[in-house]
């Protein structure tokens, strides 16, 4: 299965897994991930680190399928 960039109206291949939370909603041990592209990799890291939600950054592997087929934001 090919993993597709998370940013809105990509099609690329993702390659890296953005692992976030939602302090104020999830607890401290929960993960949602987005998927990026090369391309994207650093605009939605960016999105998240400035809310302070981003937690993780590692390379594309096993169970990083997104939780949610919504696209991130622009």
């Amino acid at each position: 299965m090919v993993l597709t960039c998370s940013a809105k109206g990509c099609r690329s291949e993702a390659t890296w897994s953005l692992r976030w939370n939602n302090p104020r909603l999830h607890t401290p041990e929960r993960r949602k991930t987005w998927l990026a592209c090369d391309r994207h990799r650093a605009s939605l890291a960016d999105f998240l680190a400035a809310r302070s939600f981003l937690r993780d950054v590692e390379p594309v592997g096993p169970g990083s399928e997104p939780e949610t087929a919504q696209p991130a934001p622009d």
